[in-house]
């Protein structure tokens, strides 16, 4: 019995070795090849304590479905304190014998380490880089720019950096108001910023102008959270190209060389997703998807952004030094 677990595991971890895709890269600032396309952990096997369904069940565990994502062949993994399942991340990189260099990890440090300052915010990289099983992290993010508080983030991300923790530093949920704000205090360029993009929430001048930064755009939420699967102009496109709707909102994000995200528990799925380096839309295509945000969409965006810069902080409550006008679209 023990025989055949132990062949069973070397089988598993053969197995995600020799799969790894072909995935197209984009050259960050600081020449480091970022892939185009990731694997989304958020609530992988765990669902944040203060999430909005912190409440809803989970199904398998974060290390079996992170065997899947392995065996599949990602190799760019999102993952964030935040998300509360580093650990079983870590024993998925561990078990999946994947050689490291081949692992491009992007990590994020959460709102109340942000607010706790310099000290707090080493302790968690110390301990990511535990719970990952990894000796430095590929690209680490300011999560959200906590008013009076993300300056120094940023700046205690720097030292890690200096120190070898960190090879790159990026940003997460960042305007054009927030960067503009820290930039005076850089020492050490920001490669990417990552915040929602989607044809519904497409905040065109943000994105071009992180873009004329030199900054990598990452994409979250790029499939919607599966709402917008029965859109008929997402479906009538997908049709024209037999493609799936999730592949069509894929490809719209990679051809924009921002990249893309996906997360899903669902094997067959995590195969779908991947699947948009093999067909390319038209400039028709392109410019119909592009076209979909309303201004329903932005003010969406807009509670959301004024809500969760102060999320997990003694600030939730009084919203103190939170921006209310920033560029939106």
């Amino acid at each position: 019995m023990h025989c055949r677990k132990v062949i069973t595991r070397l089988q598993a971890v053969f197995s995600a070795v020799r799969n790894a895709m072909e995935v197209p890269t984009v050259k960050m600032l600081n020449g480091v090849e970022h892939p185009l396309l990731g694997y989304g952990t958020y609530k992988v096997g765990v669902v944040p304590a203060s999430a909005s369904d912190a409440n809803a069940k989970v199904g398998r565990t974060t290390a079996e479905v992170m065997k899947d994502v392995f065996e599949v062949g990602y190799r760019c993994l999102d993952c964030a304190q935040f998300y509360a399942n580093e650990v079983g991340v870590g024993e998925a990189i561990k078990a999946s014998g994947v050689p490291r260099e081949e692992l491009f990890i992007i990590d994020k440090v959460w709102n109340d380490t942000i607010y706790a300052g310099a000290d707090a915010i080493r302790a968690q990289v110390e301990k990511s880089l535990k719970e990952l099983n990894l000796e430095y992290i590929d690209l680490y993010l300011v999560h959200w720019p906590v008013p009076g508080k993300h300056i120094d983030a940023y700046k205690t991300l720097e030292v890690l950096h200096s120190e070898g923790k960190i090879r790159s530093i990026g940003l997460s949920n960042y305007s054009i108001e927030d960067y503009e704000e820290l930039k005076p205090h850089i020492k050490v360029p920001p490669v990417s910023n990552q915040f929602e993009i989607n044809p519904f929430l497409f905040r065109k001048n943000t994105i071009a102008y992180f873009q004329k930064q030199g900054m990598v755009i990452h994409s979250y939420r790029t499939l919607k959270q599966g709402k917008e699967m029965e859109n008929p102009t997402l479906l009538e496109i997908a049709k024209r190209h037999g493609k799936t709707v999730a592949q069509v909102l894929g490809r719209w994000c990679v051809q924009q060389n921002i990249v893309y995200i996906p997360k899903s528990e669902n094997r067959g799925r995590m195969i779908e997703n991947a699947k948009v380096f093999d067909f390319e839309l038209s400039e028709a295509d392109m410019t119909a998807l592009s076209e979909m945000t309303t201004p329903e969409t932005i003010a969406e965006f807009k509670a959301l952004y004024e809500k969760c810069t102060v999320r997990d902080t003694p600030l939730a409550e009084s919203r103190v030094g939170v921006k209310t006008s920033i560029t939106y679209d």
